[in-house]
């Protein structure tokens, strides 16, 4: 539970059994949580809500945070302790927007026989584009599909948009991947010589589907956005071109919660009529 809270930052007690033990009771994981938190590991702001039910979001502590550095299963990514309820709650929404897409993910995974869980979504992950500039992915997702005898490995960087940023801003970030595409890093001090090849091939053998997830508006207003998403892959060239070798799409959080991300649920940003993310 540590490890899980340590991987995904902020996540409320449902989501977390759903996430680790999807057949466990709420009971259960309240009654560990709850320990944890007499121990000084975990920490919980309390969300907002109409129906005036009591829904905890965990976290970290900075002691919870040093506990887990070690573990195997986190290797390579760094300790995030929250340290106040009121740094939690600015965090809260959007990162507990991210679990969501995960959880359908998994969902789906485990109703398809595919191989997803809590370690193959990694939110968070930068990346160097450039000119002291930095790309922050909301998610890097690892999913294998598993069709009798056959496995095939995707990977995905996934955005999830509440609606709380401008429709641009939200494009621009197709710009960003576009320069991550393209970038290759130099050697300091060194002459340009022959180059390696892009630098996202050090961490990836083929370059991630992007996915955008949209939530947080009207149906009509998330549609808009998605226009102007495909707009910014029919106008901008250096974009065009990440298009012509880069799967890209954008589909509405509560689709994929409903229906599954396996659905005809995903727009295609170069045009198309929608279908499933690994049919992009």
């Amino acid at each position: 539970m540590l490890a899980g809270l340590a991987q995904h930052r902020i996540v409320t007690t449902s989501q977390l059994r759903r996430m680790l033990r999807p057949d466990g009771t709420r009971q259960l994981m309240s009654r560990v949580l709850n320990r944890l938190r007499s121990y000084g590991f975990v920490d919980c702001t309390v969300l907002p809500d109409a129906n005036r039910t009591r829904t905890n979001a965990w976290y970290l502590t900075q002691e919870g945070a040093r506990l887990t550095r070690d573990l195997p299963v986190l290797r390579g990514r760094p300790p995030y302790p929250i340290t106040s309820t009121t740094a939690a709650s600015l965090k809260t929404p959007h990162t507990l927007a991210v679990v969501r897409a995960h959880l359908a993910f998994a969902a789906d995974a485990r109703r398809l026989g595919h191989e997803h869980g809590p370690w193959d979504w990694t939110p968070e992950v930068s990346h160097s584009i450039g000119e002291g500039e930095r790309i922050v992915a909301d998610a890097v997702m690892y999913y294998t599909v598993v069709e009798s005898e056959h496995r095939r490995k995707l990977r995905a960087f996934v955005e999830v948009d509440r609606s709380t940023m401008s429709s641009e801003r939200l494009a621009v970030k197709l710009i960003e991947y576009a320069r991550l595409f393209q970038y290759e890093a130099q050697p300091v001090g060194r002459r340009r010589q022959a180059t390696a090849g892009p630098a996202w091939l050090r961490r990836y053998p083929v370059f991630p589907r992007v996915l955008f997830v949209l939530t947080g508006a009207s149906r009509a207003r998330l549609e808009n956005r998605m226009s102007d998403l495909q707009a910014m892959v029919a106008q901008h060239p250096l974009v065009a071109g990440l298009a012509r070798e880069v799967r890209l799409g954008a589909a509405v959080l509560e689709d994929l919660e409903q229906h599954g991300p396996s659905q005809d649920v995903w727009m295609p940003l170069v045009g198309g009529n929608p279908r499933p993310w690994t049919d992009l």
